[in-house]
């Protein structure tokens, strides 16, 4: 098979490579990614060999229809977006610019190409909203949505789009939402990364005021094992959610984080609110489950501490990205 990785620099995208390349190694595997801030090529580099690289904009539909022709590509992944909430709020029309409209320019290449086997699209939880801390409850994925940031609202859009082109043209989508990943090689402003960078150092670790606001997590290799279920078993036009039941609070990561380090739980310190702070996400993936055989095999307390190692471990990776960040550590945790 011959697959287009777009985003492939990124965390999820880099870690889905390496995936592919080892789970399917007669398989040629090109990537595409524009290489802003949080695309580290650096993250691939032990891979050049197996893989085509090349640099380009998802946006840019003349260009990704040549890469799709030269390489008669017969699955395109993509992962390309923005996806720092924080910096959301300072820049909103970057992260529509490239999360919807790049999204429809590799779509309209994808239109125009005419030999694709699936177009499979990355999405999350956060386009559905938040939960009530106390609901008994989790996102289906028949369920509307209700986006509350710019960033949510911007990958809503993408979605309404991929679908848009599925129903008006009959391009054979797919678009799985993902609880929130963890795992290596993830760009150190979220939040297991960022903590983990913090605590090495000695630094405070800036808690939100509603420090008690959950997320679900998934390792990014059972992450990248759903996908691969979804374009090997799933069904054109369908969605599929990637998630493990698996909830923890953003305190509770730092006091997981801080105790795997043996540093003391007096370095969190409380920042405010950022605006339109979403409480808690939980998805339903008894379909994804049911329906493809897929279940998670990564137990979360292996996994964060296996992640935190990593990163203690690869501070070469992490230190020289840091100045690449496009606001501070103070104005990630702060925005307005």
């Amino acid at each position: 098979m011959r697959v287009l990785v777009t985003g492939g620099a990124g965390f999820i995208g880099s870690n889905f490579v390496r995936y592919w390349v080892d789970q399917h190694p007669a398989d040629q595997v090109v990537v595409l990614d524009k290489l802003t801030y949080a695309g580290c090529r650096e993250s691939l580099q032990d891979l050049e060999s197996r893989i085509d690289f090349a640099h380009g904009d998802i946006g840019d539909t003349p260009a990704v229809l040549e890469l799709l022709r030269r390489h008669q590509i017969e699955v395109v992944v993509n992962f390309a977006a923005e996806s720092h909430n924080s910096l959301a709020v300072i820049d909103p029309g970057r992260f529509f610019a490239t999360n919807v409209g790049g999204t429809v320019g590799l779509l309209e290449a994808s239109r125009l190409y005419g030999d694709l086997q699936r177009f499979h699209h990355i999405s999350t939880c956060e386009v559905y909203g938040d939960l009530d801390l106390d609901a008994d409850a989790a996102f289906a994925e028949d369920d509307p949505y209700r986006p509350r940031t710019p960033y949510n609202a911007s990958k809503a859009g993408g979605d309404h789009a991929v679908r848009a082109y599925h129903l008006t043209y009959g391009l054979p989508i797919s678009i799985t939402n993902c609880a929130n990943n963890y795992g290596p090689f993830q760009f150190p402003e979220k939040l297991i990364p960022l903590f983990t960078a913090l605590a090495l150092d000695d630094k405070p670790l800036p808690l939100y005021a509603s420090k008690e606001n959950r997320r679900e997590w998934i390792h990014v290799a059972d992450h990248c094992r759903a996908i691969d279920a979804v374009i090997a078993r799933g069904s054109a036009g369908e969605t599929y959610h990637a998630g493990t039941g698996v909830e923890r609070s953003v305190e509770e990561i730092a006091d997981i984080i801080l105790d795997l380090l043996g540093k003391p739980r007096s370095l969190k310190t409380t920042v405010p609110d950022r605006p339109s702070h979403d409480r808690r996400y939980l998805l339903d993936a008894s379909k994804i489950r049911r329906e493809l055989s897929w279940a998670p095999m990564v137990e979360f307390s292996e996994g964060i501490a296996a992640t935190v190692e990593w990163y203690r471990e690869h501070e070469e990776w992490w230190r020289p990205l840091i100045k690449r960040a496009p606001i501070s550590e103070g104005e990630a945790w702060s925005a307005r």
